[in-house]
């Protein structure tokens, strides 16, 4: 077998499969000379539109809208995005590398050599919505909190890490913690990107194919390759079950029927029901606005809301504190260029008005979230000493 890469033989197609590490510079000069060396008909690279895009133009956050994120409800997903690329851009930092300059030099060979260029990743932002969507409530609340603690480690990298890093791959480090932990997040970054990786690569044109991917992806890649898989199965968001559905309307309305019910029985109980209510979801909605440090409006924007949004499953509390905020304190363009700097520290993520700004909108929602329960509790208690 060739160090650089191993030769697989697929139905009529001869695939030689190049396994990188996404930070190293010895991989940009391994993918250069396996494309000289084989003069591939089709460039494959570990690389969806989006990922390609950026990697072409590195400054495209400044582009941007942070309001339109917030209300397509993508807030989730730019935090995760955020820190997976800052942590990335941060072993390169530790090994003098540059991060994706294997991709970016596969992709300059293509130009070079007048060679087709195939993307053959799956969209990065389906990728993380079904991660998303296959958590519970609780499960999330902890990646995000494992997530954002992870930033903020300053554990330095020993010379022998970095050598084990320039052997493997960014991602593989990166998930023998987490993959412990969640399990869910491995089967669908890694295992389910293997299959989709495979079966792009021998769809890619012509006969002889170079397959420029992240070593973690390798072996499972060779695995999967000689296999069939439904490519419209890995590129589906799992839909909500419909018991999800239902506890979903299931709390606010019976929110609605306690209040309605208190009402009933005595006006003055109905009114000291909704105000435990407003209290407990607008307090604690703000108080985490609050622990974001929102603007002053924002914070009263949470009070005001959360009461209302925690009723209906479609709306949330940190929406409107989220967009307040974006209003009020609108992001510039040094902040987008800043941000896989300034994520790296806690006075960084506070002060980039980006990252405060989704701050600002997830603990006015997980705050809310924890109101709902301890006030629903509440007045369930205050309907049970009814007499």
């Amino acid at each position: 077998m060739n160090q650089k890469y191993e030769k697989l033989l697929v139905n009529d197609k001869e695939i030689y499969l190049v396994g990188t590490a996404h930070v190293s510079n010895i991989s940009a000069q391994q993918v250069k000379e396996v494309i000289e060396e084989v003069n591939p008909d089709c460039i494959a690279i570990e690389l969806d539109q989006k990922r390609y895009d950026s990697i072409l133009n590195p400054k495209q956050y400044k582009n941007q809208d942070i309001l339109s994120i917030i209300k397509e409800k993508k807030v989730g997903l730019l935090f995760i995005t955020i820190i997976l690329s800052s942590f990335q851009k941060r072993v390169a930092k530790s090994l003098d590398a540059t991060s994706g300059g294997e991709m970016l030099q596969a992709i300059t060979m293509s130009e070079i050599k007048n060679i087709p260029l195939s993307l053959v990743d799956r969209n990065v932002n389906i990728t993380l919505k079904r991660i998303w969507a296959k958590h519970s409530f609780f499960a999330k609340m902890k990646l995000i909190a494992s997530l954002f603690t992870s930033v903020f480690e300053e554990e330095s990298i020993s010379e022998e890490e970095i050598e084990q890093l320039k052997q493997s791959d960014m991602l593989e480090t990166a998930l023998n913690d987490i993959g412990k932990q969640f399990p869910i997040v491995k089967t669908v970054l890694v295992d389910e990107r293997d299959q989709y990786l495979a079966m792009k690569i021998k769809q890619s044109e012509g006969k002889k194919i170079v397959a420029v991917v992240g070593a973690a992806h390798q072996p499972g890649i060779k695995r999967y390759i000689y296999e069939e898989y439904d490519l419209t199965q890995l590129e589906s968001i799992p839909k909500k079950s419909w018991i999800s559905k239902a506890l979903g309307w299931l709390i606010p309305i019976s929110i609605l029927a306690i209040l309605a019910i208190s009402f009933h029985a005595d006006t003055s109980i109905g009114v000291k029901q909704l105000f435990t209510w407003t209290l407990y979801n607008g307090t604690l909605s703000a108080f985490g606005v609050l622990l974001a440090k929102g603007h002053i409006l924002s914070i009263l924007f949470a009070f005001i809301m959360a009461p209302i949004t925690s009723l209906s499953p479609l709306l949330a509390a940190g929406w409107f504190a989220g967009i307040s905020e974006a209003y009020l304190r609108k992001p510039q363009v040094k902040d987008f260029e800043s941000l896989s700097e300034d994520v790296n520290s806690f006075k960084g993520f506070y002060n980039n008005k980006v990252t405060h700004i989704l701050l600002v909108v997830i603990m006015a929602n997980i705050f809310s979230t924890v109101a709902t329960f301890l006030g629903g509790s509440e007045l369930i208690k205050t309907l049970l000493n009814l007499k």
